[in-house]
This record gives C-alpha cells, structure tokens and sequence, in this order.
C-alpha cells in the first residue's frame, strides 16, 4: 500500500472523505475497504455465524463504517440488528438514502465520531467490527508511531472496549503485521484476549489479517493477555 505520509495523515479527518463522497453518485461506491464481504466469508462464518447467529439478535455495530456493504450483506443474511457509525455526514446520508431506496431495513445509521461513541451505551455491543477505520488512523514509523497516533488509536480502541458488552467481540480486519498492530489494540485501560487468523489473499495480494479480540475477565487479568493464532 505505497500512499504519501501527507495522504495518510488526511485519511482521519472527515473532510477527506466527506470531499469524496460527494463526488460520486448517491448509486456509486467509493470504496470497499481491504477486502468484500464474499473474501471475508470464511471470518464471518467462523467467528459470527457460528457464534453469534442471527436468531440470537446480536447487537453488531460497524465502526467507521463508510459506504461498505457489509451492514447490507449481513441484513440479507438476518442480521437486523446492526448500528454503523461513520464521521462523513455526507456517507451517513448517502448510506441511510440508498437502504431505505433498497427496502433495507435493520440498521441505524449515526454521525459520530468512533474516538468518542456518546450514541452507544456501554456493555451494548456483541460485537464491533472495523475494516480500515483503525488503519486509517495509523501513519509514521510502525516501530515508534507519532504521539498523534497513539492518541487516537488509544482514545478508539478504549471506547470499543467499553462500549462491548462482557462476552462480546471486537472483529478487526486489516493489511498491518501482527506485531505492529498488537500495541495498539492492547493500550492502557483494556485488557483483551486476542485471536488472529491469517485471511489468506489472492495470487496477486498479500495476506490480510483477521483480530477477535475478546474482554478479559476482571478476575482473569491480572494473568496477562492471551494471544493465539491461525490461518483461514
């Protein structure tokens, strides 16, 4: 992913993407982050379908969620309990036209900003779910990321904490290494048991990653994090 240091900065601020949703039609996608909801079937299966099915109601809220049709693809598939919540005004309103013009029902859509989720009660969620929201907040060096960063990133990952419910789930598809993104998603104020699963790519991409990453009991987390790996 070659993307200037000045181009990366932009993507996490909501004027970026507010100047490139309005530019395409109300029908258009901008941009289906990383990988298609058919790509990541074998995830979703494995860590939602199976777990958490749709006749149980679980509470699935798509953090940054844009223009993907994730939200609409796991609606086909029952889900009718889903919250996307995106900083673009313009992609909240594009989103919430092209539903309704579908007859897609079963998701809210919210303007709001993932660093701070005053609209999500705490303990509410099954499961959180981001493609590219957290990357999009990450440039510099990988090995010693700018304060900036850490800010960000810290002051997200700690609302998707608080506002999942004890037993739920926070599923994190990205292109970064492991070893980069760990510190990151285990910052001060969380304590998390984290599983990944290589989303092995095409012929000609690389491997994805796929986190779930699950709350460590109160009792339990004086024991350190837990942290186990596969491939898919």
């Amino acid at each position: 992913m070659s993307m200037s240091e000045a181009k990366l900065k932009r993507l996490a601020h909501a004027e970026y993407w507010d100047e490139r949703y309005a530019k395409v039609g109300p029908e258009e996608q901008v941009h289906e982050w990383f990988r298609s909801f058919d790509d990541l079937a074998p995830f979703f299966d494995r860590h939602l379908l199976q777990v958490r099915p749709p006749e149980t109601q679980p509470k699935i809220l798509h953090l940054g969620s844009g223009d993907s049709t994730i939200p609409g693809d796991l609606a086909k598939r029952g889900y009718n309990n889903q919250v996307c919540i995106d900083f673009s005004p313009v992609v909240v309103e594009t989103m919430l036209k092209r539903h309704a013009d579908a007859g897609v029902g079963g998701i809210t859509w919210l303007h709001g900003d993932v660093r701070q989720m005053d609209q999500i009660a705490s303990r509410s969620v099954d499961v959180a779910f981001d493609k590219g929201t957290l990357d999009a907040m990450i440039h510099g060096s990988p090995w010693s990321p700018p304060d900036e960063v850490l800010e960000n990133t810290g002051r997200y990952v700690r609302e998707v904490f608080r506002v999942l419910k004890p037993d739920g789930a926070f599923m994190y598809v990205t292109y970064r290494q492991p070893h980069f993104v760990k510190p990151l998603l285990n910052c001060e104020g969380t304590t998390w048991d984290i599983h990944v699963d290589v989303l092995a790519g095409s012929e000609s991409s690389f491997d994805y990653h796929g986190f779930v990453l699950k709350k460590v009991p109160p009792s339990s987390a004086g024991n350190g994090r837990t942290e186990k790996g596969d491939s898919s």
